[in-house]
């Protein structure tokens, strides 16, 4: 089984493709669990694949505290796969420690650069560039399912101590420093079509008046700025002027 978290739709892409060389049922989006409350049982009979984004060096934590909550049956072994714009840090120390704490074996961590989609933060590139990135990725990607598919653990990551620093302190300094939904608003290009709401994972956005209104359950995943149609949202100062950035699933990749 695959499951997978995506904003923007790189872990989408990704599981996608995962599940076509391995030849698994379509990938579990595990945004629509979480929104939905679901902690349902997760039954496999091979060992378990989620794909996430990288959120400073870790998986999103909003991803974990789900984790945590659901029970895994069958087959107790799983793989990650982080998504990523530069590089996973030393995440590979606190899913093994997850794995630990959950009865479950750790397979290994394999990351996957892709293109940046944190518009809140750093620059996002153009489709040609976007395009280019993700036709890089290909070749890890397969090496990736290669492995799952063989059920062979991937090679140990080496964070360092750098990489120890970005997943330990600096994560935990990110979420109270900078996430936080009181950057977004709407422009005048908003027509109301309310596809924010539908695509927040945690029902972190809702209508009033026909506009888009933040609460306060962010987790910055930016499927809500990225994926307006009207291109209609920004963040402060920060997204002005930026292209925004969406990967549709492969080619029959949602089966």
């Amino acid at each position: 089984m695959i499951l997978y978290f995506s904003g923007t739709g790189n872990s989408r892409y990704v599981a996608c493709c995962i599940a076509d060389y391995t030849e698994d049922d379509a990938p579990v989006s595990l945004g629509d669990r979480i929104r939905a409350e679901d902690c349902s049982p997760i039954v496999s009979p091979r060992p378990v694949v989620i794909v996430t984004p990288t959120y400073a060096w870790r998986i999103p934590r909003i991803v974990e505290q789900h984790l945590r909550k659901t029970r895994f049956e069958g087959d107790r072994r799983v793989y990650f796969v982080m998504t990523c714009g530069e590089d996973v840090g030393n995440a590979a120390k606190p899913l093994e420690k997850l794995c630990r704490d959950m009865g479950l074996t750790f397979m290994g961590l394999g990351s996957v650069v892709m293109p940046e989609n944190y518009i809140a933060m750093f620059d996002v590139p153009n489709k040609h560039r976007a395009d280019e990135i993700v036709r890089h990725a290909q070749p890890t990607i397969s090496t990736l399912s290669h492995a799952i598919a063989q059920e062979q653990p991937f090679p140990k990551s080496a964070g360092g101590a750098l990489g120890g620093i970005k997943s330990g302190i600096v994560n935990r300094c990110f979420y109270p420093l900078f996430v936080s939904a009181r950057g977004f608003r709407y422009t005048e290009k908003c027509n109301g079509c309310g596809l924010c709401e539908k695509v927040c994972p945690l029902d972190n956005v809702y209508l009033a008046g026909n506009r888009p209104r933040w609460s306060i359950r962010c987790t910055h995943c930016m499927a809500c700025i990225n994926l307006c149609p009207q291109g209609a949202i920004e963040y402060k100062k920060a997204s002005v002027g930026k292209p925004r950035y969406h990967l549709a699933p492969p080619a029959g990749g949602e089966k």
